[in-house]
């Protein structure tokens, strides 16, 4: 056993900033930490120390906005809005649009049912966060998620997709389960001529029994129709959202790349996201169900044999020197994807003739990086010839078949390009949102998707739904018996 880092982290119980140690054992990784009032706590952060220090080398911490809406006052996790000490762009905006269901999915932490009161914003309030996000400093956000609950029960969500376009939202995605979108084609187009870019399609696996334990129902052929009616509707930019769950659906994740595959006109990507333990659970029944990133890598090589590796998978701020050798090129900011190294691991997958190749098989992904921290040092130093030269010369490292997908992207550096580019492949990823028990505030500090809320402030993921959902929506929740009256939906009905 040996210390790794200090860090800060909060207590499960009372949720109080409390000192905390990341550290290594028996090849793995875990933070412990001890809240005076509530004793010890210890979790498993990474399943695998190797890979941890791996992903550790990609490191890339970003500036932040220049606008912070938010002072420093009570410390992180507490002053969330966002604040000065935050170190990451908005790069994708979430902003939950109501929080009622028409599902009651054991696992869920954004639900009516599960809080017992109705949040739902009104239309003049999400345009005031939609126009907040757009005001972020030195960059805006440009691409948008509209969630829940589930956000096609609301009759205004076209207008709002269509303000969100109109305020220069470039990316749009509806995140949904799927049930409004099997039941018509019709709506379907209607989203896409609203102007939704992709549907964020909640997908645990491919067998009856994973939604049931996962959602409660057996959801597959629901799914399944959702899928055919986009594709009538044209759509062909559809996310795969697996929540992970160990012993129940982890076995499945070569049949779900499979799946992908066969559907690659339609899907383009896969999101798997290991199950966050939310609520009191003791340390047993977690450890039952904990799954973290490297066992995903692994099951990932193992169900494939072998075609997808572990060694394909790169830390999401590996491709942050790529947007800052862009910057000082092309004399404009751009995003910078500056996760925390530990938050998210990803490979991309092109498809030929129905046979997977990542992406390390196309590029030496490593070398290529190192070529552009090359360009961003010459650009930033006002060598802008010398950086064109070694942008061109990065590009040694790229095999010929693919150096005409990627030269778009390194030249022109724009959205179109990027989408270009990612409609000709698949993104298998895996992001570890986190719980009260492996919480790391260093994570927080470096989190890139953000809650837009209606009192102004933009919340980092892990903390608002850790943290600050229930005193937000409490604000301007609604008790479900008054919301129905209101609306007279009988008591006994569903939303």
């Amino acid at each position: 056993m040996k210390d790794i880092k200090p860090t800060r982290s909060i207590c499960p119980e009372c949720l109080k900033a409390i000192d905390a140690t990341i550290y290594e054992d028996d090849g793995k990784v875990f933070i412990k930490k001890s809240c005076p009032e509530h004793g010890a706590f210890q979790e498993l952060y990474w399943s695998d120390y190797d890979q941890y220090m791996r992903a550790e080398k990609f490191r890339f911490d970003g500036e932040g906005v220049s606008n912070p809406r938010t002072e420093k006052k009570n410390g992180c996790p507490y002053d969330c809005g966002i604040c000065p000490e935050h170190k990451s762009h908005t790069a994708l905006a979430i902003i939950d649009v109501t929080n009622r269901c028409n599902l009651t999915c054991p696992i869920c932490f954004a639900n009516a049912a599960a809080a017992g009161y109705v949040y739902e914003p009104t239309k003049e309030q999400i345009v005031g966060m939609l126009e907040n996000l757009r005001a972020n400093k030195p960059v805006p956000a440009t691409a948008l998620q509209f969630s829940g609950g589930e956000p096609t029960i609301r009759k205004e969500l076209f207008d709002f997709i269509r303000k969100a376009k109109e305020l220069g939202f470039s990316h749009v995605e509806i995140n949904t389960n799927g049930l409004r979108l099997s039941q018509s084609v019709e709506y379907c187009k209607q989203l896409k001529e609203a102007g939704v870019s992709t549907i964020y399609l909640q997908f645990d696996g491919l067998t009856s029994d994973v939604f049931k334990f996962i959602r409660g129902v057996d959801l597959l052929d629901i799914k399944m129709k959702a899928i055919e009616n986009l594709r009538a509707a044209g759509f062909n930019s559809v996310v795969l959202v697996v929540t992970l769950v160990k012993g129940v659906n982890d076995h499945q994740l070569g049949d779900i790349i499979n799946f992908a595959v066969k559907n690659f006109d339609v899907v383009r990507c896969i999101n798997v996201q290991p199950v966050s333990l939310c609520g009191r659970l003791p340390q047993t029944e977690r450890e039952k169900m904990r799954i973290t990133i490297p066992d995903f890598m692994k099951k990932v090589e193992e169900q494939t044999n072998g075609t997808v590796k572990v060694s394909d998978f790169f830390p999401v701020p590996s491709v942050a020197i790529v947007s800052k050798a862009m910057s000082a090129l092309k004399g404009r900011r751009y995003l910078e994807f500056t996760a925390h190294p530990h938050c998210g691991m990803a490979t991309y997958l092109f498809i030929e003739n129905g046979q997977i190749k990542p992406i390390t098989q196309l590029a030496n992904v490593e070398k290529f990086f190192e070529s552009m921290k090359n360009v961003y040092t010459k650009a930033s130093e006002g060598h802008k010839t010398r950086a064109y030269l070694s942008l061109l010369g990065s590009l040694r490292h790229v095999k010929f078949s693919f150096m005409r997908k990627l030269l778009p992207v390194v030249t022109k550096g724009d959205y179109k390009s990027l989408g270009d580019l990612q409609r000709q492949s698949l993104l298998l990823t895996s992001m570890h949102f986190m719980d009260p028990y492996n919480f790391d505030l260093e994570r927080v500090q470096r989190c890139l998707i953000h809650y837009a809320v209606p009192d102004g402030r933009i919340i980092p993921f892990c903390t608002m739904n850790s943290i600050h959902r229930a005193e937000v929506e409490k604000k301007l929740g609604v008790p479900i018996k008054e919301w129905k009256e209101k609306h007279k939906v009988e008591i006994s009905q569903p939303f």
